[in-house]
């Protein structure tokens, strides 16, 4: 892969991941009390926090699928769910309570429980389809401030001590989602000292999902931030890592054409956008 940005040395986000080599997701999520909101977008008013656990819990139920071969789960990545709002601190439920990162094969074997999910009905004859259960590990939370300096502290320290153990990785990558500023200071001091953390292979990638509560039009991977319209969408803007040319690339798959430039960012986020996000923003599947 090609630069990551002005912002950062020249590096190639080119390291093969394996189970000798493996790389990290850290997904920070916002708790605060505003996430009760209903997000924008979607046929059934849902909340931010539901949304948001929905998605993360999916996507870490897709992780553990792809990444399952004859002999199970492989540890191509390690995972881990921070959240902030009343507390700051990881959120896995059940047996993965308190750890910041885990081995996949360890979270795909623990969930906390299965979850029911209705399914549209068949397409071809109209009839209702029996809902499937989904594995969760934590759930919905909506209390408290927005800390998100404390949030990016704490995924500072876990990658930190996780990179003295795998310095040759495919840098770890932050998705912070949230629907709010700050509470606890301006992030970007902080934001940047996680972006400062390196593999051999490059800088920690931070991404921002900012979430919608009404219907208008998202911003999705911009290379600039003309269309952003205030001066805290901007910081998170700038706050974003440039996406990656595999990452760039893997946009096509949903109808997306970026620009060389184009960050980890997207403002004022829908369902939808929240699951195309997360698909193009974990787009480092070269495994071995």
């Amino acid at each position: 892969m090609a630069h990551a940005g002005a912002d950062t040395a020249p590096v190639t986000y080119a390291a093969e991941i394996s189970r000798a080599n493996p790389t990290c997701f850290v997904f920070l999520i916002d708790q605060s009390e505003s996430m009760r909101n209903p997000i924008g977008g979607g046929e059934v008013p849902m909340r931010k926090a539901e949304a948001v656990a929905d998605a993360v819990n999916r996507l870490l139920s897709e992780l553990s699928i792809k990444c399952a071969k004859e002999d199970g789960v492989r540890d191509y990545f390690h995972v881990g769910v921070i959240g902030y709002g009343a507390s700051v601190g990881p959120i896995f439920d059940g047996a993965l309570a308190g750890r910041d990162l885990v081995p996949l094969s360890e979270a795909a074997a623990a969930p906390a429980r299965l979850e029911e999910r209705s399914r549209p009905a068949d397409s071809r004859t109209g009839a209702p389809r029996p809902p499937v259960k989904v594995p969760a590990w934590f759930h919905a939370v909506a209390n408290g401030d927005t800390p998100m300096c404390a949030a990016l502290d704490r995924a500072r320290d876990a990658i930190g001590r996780w990179l003295a153990d795998h310095p040759g990785s495919f840098p770890p990558v932050v998705v912070n989602i949230t629907d709010g500023e700050s509470t606890d200071g301006d992030p970007s001091q902080t934001a940047e000292a996680l972006k400062q953390l390196t593999s051999i292979d490059g800088n920690v990638l931070l991404f921002n999902l900012h979430l919608s509560s009404d219907m208008s039009e998202p911003v999705v991977f911009p290379s600039d931030a003309a269309r952003l319209p205030d001066e805290y969408a901007r910081l998170l803007f700038e706050m974003s890592s440039v996406l990656p040319d595999d990452m760039r690339e893997a946009a096509h798959r949903h109808d997306l054409s970026l620009d060389a430039g184009a960050r980890g960012f997207a403002f004022n986020a829908d369902i939808s956008s929240i699951v195309q996000f997360l698909d193009v923003g974990t787009q480092v599947m070269d495994l071995r």
